[in-house]
């Protein structure tokens, strides 16, 4: 039996795709789905003079913001109705995740089932909405002093009217993201938030390219240099693939049971993943800094100047670049925490302790119950240590060398770690939805093969 499904699986092609009408049908939905994510970042707010927002935007390049921009696909840089992209979302249900574990309360809706998530999901959308509405007021506060500091006028009317409709606006398009996400997830392939934001990423990467290759063609960047980065981008992409599909296989055995050619004992695996939390654990961290960042940078711009509290906040904004020693040791604390606190979400020892014994498994040594659940914590914090090892190594040591080279940001190593996971991530559920067709090919000509026999 595995070695029939191991051979359907590598027998997997294209040649199967054309009649695999429901993921084609999935497959088009995705790809309009991310066609309109990528319209509605071109769509300024109300009150906005893009050609001023331009200049303005060429005047303010660098620091942290330039980080919200690659996530949201440069509508914060065209001050879109999608400026904020589905970042006010992740920090929202990391919120309601890290109040799931400290609340009982909230413990207790969880275990609910299907009607304690729709009630947690709800709590999120309220959240997404709260912080979107901070985090917009402060952007429009800001637009409005930057452009005066700076000599410009991108906002067309300053005042309370423009403040409320851009408020408005954004909630409005952070609100539909998260709605696009969801329905990507359900009716498209892959995760639709993840592909929302590598749609954002991916959307720099020619531009990127072609500024690299004309500075090489024009001598501001030395020919050496050009190499190096991309060697550089092609042995961490090889890197990531390798790291992501590294497993540590626990061995698992069944008890002996009598079959015709004798009394056997079935063994299986349990693969648990080095990288266990995935992509989440940068996004979750840099949601976390950009939220606050965003209010302090463009409040900053507003208090400039006019208070103590404006130079306080123009100070932690200096200490809080991108690339700065401080930025990089709370980046890198976070992505630890993330993927600790998202490895246990994920996996429940007790659970899967539970389980096992249930169907009378085990492992060869190990106790059933309280031993075997200790064994499988035990195994999952060491290779969770070396999985937060390789993200934080991935996300911070080539963001370093990116601000010290001064090489464009979008090809920065938390951009490519985004780009690769999430794009094996939906190429497997590419892959499963074809196997599956191929199956269901098989028991069709099965049961028509039985009707004939009869």
């Amino acid at each position: 039996m595995a070695s029939a499904a191991d051979s359907m699986a590598s027998g997997l092609n294209l040649s199967k795709f054309g009649q695999a009408t429901e993921l084609k049908k999935r497959l088009w939905f995705t790809l309009g789905a991310l066609i309109i994510f990528r319209m509605l970042s071109f769509v300024p707010l109300p009150g906005v003079d893009p050609t001023q927002l331009g200049l303005l935007a060429d005047r303010t390049q660098g620091g942290v913001l330039d980080f919200f921009n690659t996530f949201s696909g440069g509508a914060l840089e065209r001050m879109s109705v999608i400026a904020l992209g589905v970042m006010p979302y992740i920090t929202a249900s990391i919120v309601v995740q890290l109040a799931t574990s400290l609340s009982p309360t909230l413990a207790a809706i969880k275990k609910d089932g299907e009607s304690g998530r729709k009630r947690l999901n709800q709590y999120t959308r309220y959240g997404t909405v709260a912080l979107t509405a901070i985090q917009g007021y402060f952007i429009a506060v800001g637009l409005e002093t930057l452009g005066a500091t700076q000599g410009l006028a991108p906002v067309v009317e300053p005042g309370m009217l423009f403040r409320v409709a851009a408020v408005i606006s954004l909630i409005g398009g952070t609100m539909f993201l998260m709605w696009l996400g969801e329905q990507i997830t359900s009716r498209g392939v892959g995760n639709g938030i993840s592909l929302i934001i590598m749609a954002g990423i991916v959307a720099h990467l020619p531009t990127t390219l072609v500024q690299l290759f004309e500075g090489g063609r024009s001598g501001s960047m030395n020919p050496v240099t050009l190499v190096a980065i991309l060697a550089a981008v092609a042995g961490l992409v090889l890197f990531i693939c390798f790291m992501e599909r590294a497993q540590r296989r626990i061995l698992i055995q069944y008890p002996k049971r009598q079959t015709q050619r004798g009394v056997q004992s079935e063994r299986s695996h349990l693969p648990l993943k080095i990288n266990t939390a995935g992509v989440i654990p940068p996004i979750f961290a840099s949601s976390l800094l950009l939220m606050p960042l965003t209010v302090s940078q463009f409040a900053g711009q507003a208090q400039s100047g006019e208070s103590w509290g404006g130079d306080l906040i123009i100070t932690l904004n200096q200490y809080l670049q991108h690339g700065s020693l401080v930025y990089m040791l709370l980046y890198g604390a976070g992505i630890i925490f993330f993927s600790f606190f998202y490895t246990a979400v994920v996996f429940n020892p007790e659970e899967t302790a539970e389980n096992l014994k249930k169907y009378g498994g085990f492992i060869p040594g190990i106790r059933p119950g309280k031993n075997t659940e200790a064994y499988f914590d035990y195994v999952l914090t060491r290779i969770t240590v070396i999985g937060a090892a390789y993200l934080t190594f991935i996300c911070l040591v080539p963001e370093y060398l990116v601000s010290a080279l001064a090489i464009p940001f979008y090809l920065g190593g938390t951009s490519l770690l985004i780009v690769v996971n999430v794009t094996m991530d939906t190429v497997t559920q590419i892959q499963s939805h074809l196997l599956a067709h191929q199956y269901g090919d098989l028991i069709k000509k099965a049961k028509l093969k039985g009707g004939r026999l009869r």
